[in-house]
């Protein structure tokens, strides 16, 4: 069984598969940038840490199990 279930993911963003696989890929690229950043010892501005505790270590996962919690948010220029 996948978890987090697509359905519980797109209720979160707009109903859409291509607004969840946006969604998710930014936020996976901003946890990979803020692991690469742990070990330069660089500061964390553009690059927030994990927003949950995940068993994965796979970076997509993660953003798939915030966005599932409510964690992440986003809105649609206007």
């Amino acid at each position: 069984m996948i978890h987090p279930r697509i359905d519980d993911l797109l209720s979160r963003v707009d109903g859409s598969r291509y607004g969840l696989v946006i969604v998710a890929a930014k936020r996976a690229r901003q946890i990979n940038n803020y692991h690469h950043q742990l070990g330069e010892g660089m500061g964390f501005d553009e690059a927030p840490p994990p927003l949950i505790e995940s068993r994965s270590k796979n970076y997509l996962t993660m953003a798939m199990e915030e966005i599932a919690r409510g964690k992440i948010t986003y809105h649609v220029p206007a």
